[in-house]
């Protein structure tokens, strides 16, 4: 079993942990095997991203970045083309609602990761912080684009022109964050949003995720032809006509996800 990244699965849910808080090479490299893995398994229908300790993710690994800048300063930063364009990239492809457990201190690159999810659970107190201008960097792992979309452009310059640290509750007022508990009911509280997710119509999922990729950016008239054309094919799923079965039978559908 790694030690930097494992998965684990039940219940047509693969979970995910980061076993460490900094992005090591090797770390990178094993979480992007793994979401791919995830991407290719038709058997699953949620995933639940989630760290260990007091920390969810804090970015690069500095202390491996540090002997890349003395290497050489000039290719020391290929690893964001190389290495995290891909897994965000990958993150973001996978066709089923993925919920992230934040369970502890999130920056950086973390923050891209967590935002790269669906739905996010964070630990109360937990600390954000987008990192970057601190260490003289612009920002990477989609991190910007996330930002501007969740939060607006205004906040999103600020936030990361002035790294300041803010906590899991103002990230919630925010609505970078969807849920916040206690530090001990994360992981418990992203598990029963991610069961609750297996258990719904899969199918439907991915299209909302579809959609939702590009609606902020495409015209009315692209969104609503996509959203017919995403309609059209819902409409011959079995958990489609289940459901519409379920309501005139006045119960609770079974969804298959499919």
């Amino acid at each position: 079993m790694s030690d930097t990244v494992t998965r684990e699965d039940a219940g047509g849910i693969a979970t995910i942990t980061l076993q460490r808080p900094g992005l090591s090479h090797q770390l990178r490299t094993e979480l992007l095997g793994v979401v791919r893995d995830v991407a290719a398994d038709e058997s699953v229908r949620a995933v639940l991203l989630t760290g260990t300790g007091r920390a969810f993710c804090v970015g690069q690994d500095l202390a491996e970045h540090i002997e890349s800048l003395r290497g050489n300063a000039a290719t020391s930063l290929n690893v964001v083309v190389d290495e995290y364009n891909p897994l965000i990239m990958a993150l973001a492809g996978l066709r089923v609602p993925v919920v992230v457990g934040i369970n502890g201190a999130c920056a950086g690159a973390g923050l891209g990761i967590a935002l790269a999810g669906d739905l996010r659970v964070a630990a109360a107190g937990a600390k954000f912080t987008t990192a970057f201008a601190g260490v003289g960097l612009s920002s990477d792992s989609g991190l910007a684009s996330r930002l501007v979309h969740a939060v607006g452009g205004s906040r999103a310059a600020e936030l990361l022109l002035t790294p300041d640290p803010f906590t899991a509750e103002t990230a919630a007022q925010w609505g970078l964050v969807h849920r916040v508990v206690e530090p001990e009911q994360v992981l418990p509280e992203a598990r029963a949003l991610a069961e609750r997710l297996a258990a719904g119509p899969t199918a439907a999922f991915r299209a909302i995720k579809t959609v939702l990729a590009t609606a902020a950016t495409d015209s009315l008239e692209d969104t609503l032809a996509l959203e017919a054309e995403l309609q059209s094919q819902l409409g011959t799923t079995a958990d489609h006509r289940e459901a519409v079965e379920a309501f005139l039978e006045k119960r609770a559908p079974k969804f298959t996800g499919r």
